[in-house]
C-alpha cells in the first residue's frame, strides 16, 4: 500500500514539474540575436548584442511566432572568395547582413573580431568614423544576404 502511495505521489510530482516547465517555456518569448555595429562618441566602431525582433505568436498562423514587419528598400546577395578582405570602411547603408554560408569576420579597432557563421546577423549602423574591416575566413566561399533598411 505504501509503495502505491509513493508511486502515485511521484507521478503527480513529475506531472506537476513537467506542466510547470511547459507553462514557463510557453511564456518565454524568443528573440533574434543580432550584433549591432555603431559609431561611438570616440569615432570608433563598437559592437553590441541586441535582441531586436521580439517574436510573438501569430494569431492567423497557428504555431508560428513572428517579429513586427521591418520596412526595407532593397535586398542583395553578396558572394566573396576565401581570403577576401575589405580594409577599413564604414557602412554604406543601414542594413542587416545575414551570413548564409561560409565564414567571415568583422574586425574592430583594438583587434576585436566578430565571427560571422551561417545564420549570424549583423546590423550595420557605423556610417561615420573609422569603421571596420570585413573579411572571409577559412577555405569556403561566403554568401550573405544584405537587406537594406528604410529610414526609421
Amino acid at each position: 500500500m505504501q509503495s502505491r502511495w509513493l508511486l502515485s505521489f511521484a507521478l503527480v510530482g513529475c506531472f506537476t514539474l513537467g506542466w510547470g516547465a511547459h507553462v514557463l517555456t510557453a511564456q518565454r518569448r524568443a528573440h533574434i540575436k543580432i550584433t549591432r555595429l555603431y559609431t561611438g562618441a570616440d569615432g570608433e566602431t563598437h559592437a553590441e548584442e541586441i535582441a531586436e525582433g521580439k517574436l510573438t505568436p501569430d494569431a492567423a498562423r497557428s504555431g508560428l511566432e513572428a517579429s513586427d514587419t521591418i520596412k526595407v528598400t532593397g535586398l542583395q546577395f553578396a558572394h566573396t572568395f576565401p581570403g577576401w578582405t575589405r580594409d577599413w570602411h564604414t557602412a554604406e547603408r543601414h542594413q542587416y547582413i545575414v551570413n548564409l554560408s561560409g565564414r567571415g569576420e568583422i574586425e574592430l579597432a583594438g583587434g576585436r573580431k566578430i565571427a560571422l557563421v551561417p545564420g549570424s546577423i549583423v546590423l550595420t549602423e557605423d556610417s561615420t568614423g573609422k569603421g571596420h574591416i570585413s573579411r572571409t575566413v577559412g577555405t569556403e566561399e561566403r554568401v550573405a544576404l544584405n537587406i537594406q533598411l528604410a529610414d526609421r
